[in-house]
């Protein structure tokens, strides 16, 4: 286990490792098991016809029971002292699931960015612990489509002197559920952290109606609400880049999950659904369909493992291995949900078939913390390729 002080591998040049591990393969079961009893596409499809932001009682088993919500968190701080190899495997089965919880916001996002400041202070190491055992939702007010080092100069919202927060934010993910916002802000000295909590006076959340039901999103405004100043200047910039990598590094192990259901989910369609008396799935043209996409999947978990262990290892091409992930990962997810949406005919298009929930998942995630295109153009600054 890493005790936070370093890296495991870092900078040592290591051969990436994109095999699962025994501890990792335990934590997938123990995931699944609860998601398969907890979050199956009726129970999801039923919570999403109600006003319920997200569902409570899986949260507190999965962040709590199973101790998920602080993987990241060394256990001298309050977690588990696992890494992102660890919440990878996480992301993979809520994606496979699509369920409704901000573990990605809260657990992988919120703790990186605590993670970030100065842990030796009361203001950063009580909503660390907090978040760890899963007491406390929390969220990085961004907007979703953030990708790391896209945050805007200045930012939306300003702090005074006093630590008072003025501005919007538009579109964060799971802003409903939160209880601590992370809000990155415009201090006297520059740019900053501060953390509000959700609850206070001078913040006000409204809901919006997302494509993607299982990720809601509000919009932030804060007028005069309290802060408290958690990291500012170079740290605060630092802080908010590197919680924004982790972020969309491993929400290419998110859409893996999708991906990866997507396609079992297809497969066991086409064998069981007959026409002219054999299996649509013996056709060849579906066959290829099929073989096609399961290369793509098969690519997509090995950019997303590479991703997981460059930032589980602290190495220096993280950067490099989160823009292949996140510009490969995210058009794989989409397609394969497009294919299954396809391929189960009619039942595909009905709102009782959870096809749609992983479509809508997919394009949701894909646009979430940069696109694509963001990506690969990152990318190719990384590497030294021109643009044509």
């Amino acid at each position: 286990m890493n005790d936070g002080t370093t890296l495991p591998g870092a900078g040592a040049g290591a051969d990436p490792d994109l095999l699962y591990s025994e501890d990792e393969d335990a934590l997938r079961a123990a995931v699944r098991s609860l998601l398969a009893d907890r979050s199956d596409p009726a129970t999801v499809l039923a919570g999403l016809e109600s006003d319920v932001a997200y569902d409570t009682g899986l949260w507190h088993s999965l962040a709590t029971e199973i101790g998920t919500a602080g993987l990241l968190v060394p256990e001298k701080l309050g977690g588990a002292g696992a890494s992102a190899r660890e919440a990878a495997v996480v992301l993979e089965e809520t994606g496979r699931s699509v369920a409704p919880v901000p573990y990605l916001a809260s657990a992988v996002i919120a703790v990186t960015a605590l993670l970030g400041c100065d842990h030796g202070r009361a203001e950063v190491a009580a909503p660390l612990a907090a978040l760890a055992e899963g007491r406390t939702v929390g969220v990085l007010a961004v907007p979703l489509p953030t990708a790391p080092g896209g945050l805007p100069e200045p930012a939306s919202v300003r702090a005074d002197a006093n630590g008072a927060l003025t501005g919007r934010v538009t579109s964060v993910a799971d802003a409903a559920a939160a209880e601590l916002l992370l809000v990155p802000a415009q201090g006297p000295d520059g740019p900053a952290l501060y953390a509000v909590e959700a609850s206070a006076d001078g913040v006000r959340t409204d809901t919006v109606t997302p494509l993607d039901l299982t990720r809601p999103l509000g919009h932030l405004t804060f007028d005069g609400a309290p802060g408290r100043l958690l990291a500012t200047g170079d740290r605060a910039r630092a802080t908010l880049d590197r919680a924004l990598l982790t972020g969309a590094g491993l929400l290419a192990s998110e859409q893996l999950g999708v991906a990866e259901w997507c396609l079992a989910e297809t497969v066991r369609h086409t064998v069981e659904r007959t026409q002219f008396g054999r299996p649509v799935g013996s056709f060849q043209a579906l066959k290829h369909r099929m073989a096609a996409l399961w290369l793509e999947v098969a690519s997509a978990r090995a950019a997303a493992r590479n991703a997981a262990d460059a930032l589980a290892t602290g190495s220096p091409d993280a950067p490099v291995a989160v823009a292949v992930a996140q510009a490969y990962c995210a058009p794989v997810a989409v397609r394969a949900a497009q294919e299954c949406v396809q391929l189960h005919g009619g039942i595909g298009m009905t709102w009782e078939h959870p096809a749609h929930l992983f479509l809508k998942r997919a394009k949701s995630d894909e646009l979430a913390l940069g696109s694509p295109g963001r990506h690969r153009d990152a990318l190719a600054g990384l590497v030294g390729i021109a643009a044509p």
